[in-house]
């Protein structure tokens, strides 16, 4: 188990178990983002869903300038990373999974992509990025460690640099049709795979305003906002 600083023994064992479940999950992962199986929702639903999402490509059109440095925490299966390596002069990907590498390194091809096996929590920047992009993502950052991950993200950027993200809204229809949303405030939700494993992790829903106003009181200069049900996406960069 990596060790996470200061972290209490508990926290790091739930944070030890949300990384077996995005290892195990990673065959299936991407299961949620495409509307399969157990995370169809219906046709009225997945039409929203799909149409938000379809926002969020605009967003990462928008916001990404081209021609960046870009690193890209927990990216996952690539479903980001080969969105942004059509765009990025240099792009530096980071995910604790080999599972999800594996399957990241398929979508990008012969574009200048360099991955990285790290537990983000304890890997720090060798070297500084004009922009530094999580997708789905912070909603996975125990408040706990929230402070020091906002600290890490400012060590990567260059002056003028920004931090671009999406994440989830709280919506009833964004998980799993089996998955039972946590009360508001808290931070643990059960996760089930196809085959009935189940596991704790770390998950908010997010408030476009609320996110914004948290990440202000702590030195940036944030704009959120929301595509509707689904998805909140945002921009920050640290204050002067």
């Amino acid at each position: 188990m990596a060790d996470h600083g200061s972290a209490s023994d508990a926290l790091q064992s739930l944070l030890a178990e949300q990384e077996r479940y995005y290892r195990d999950r990673a065959g299936e992962y991407e299961d949620w983002w495409f509307r399969r199986g157990r995370y169809d929702r219906g046709a009225d639903a997945n039409a929203r869903w799909f149409a938000e999402s379809a926002q969020l490509e605009t967003v990462l059109q928008t916001e990404v300038p081209a021609g960046a440095r870009v690193l890209e925490l927990a990216c996952g299966t690539g479903l980001w990373t080969e969105r942004l390596a059509r765009r990025a002069r240099s792009l530096t990907a980071i995910d604790a999974s080999p599972e999800m590498l594996a399957i990241a390194r398929t979508k990008t091809c012969d574009a200048p992509v360099e991955f990285v096996r790290a537990d983000i929590f304890d890997w720090q920047p060798e070297r500084s990025y004009e922009v530094c992009f999580f997708g789905f993502w912070l909603s996975h950052v125990p408040s706990e460690l929230m402070p020091a991950f906002w600290e890490k993200v400012r060590a990567a950027l260059v002056p003028g640099g920004r931090a671009y993200f999406l994440d989830s809204a709280r919506s009833e229809r964004s998980s799993a049709r089996d998955h039972q949303l946590q009360q508001p405030g808290e931070e643990l939700m059960l996760r089930r795979l196809d085959d009935g494993r189940e596991y704790r992790i770390v998950k908010h829903w997010f408030d476009a305003a609320d996110l914004e106003r948290l990440l202000e009181r702590s030195g940036w200069l944030a704009s959120v906002g929301a595509t509707g049900e689904f998805f909140i996406h945002g921009s920050a960069a640290p204050a002067t």
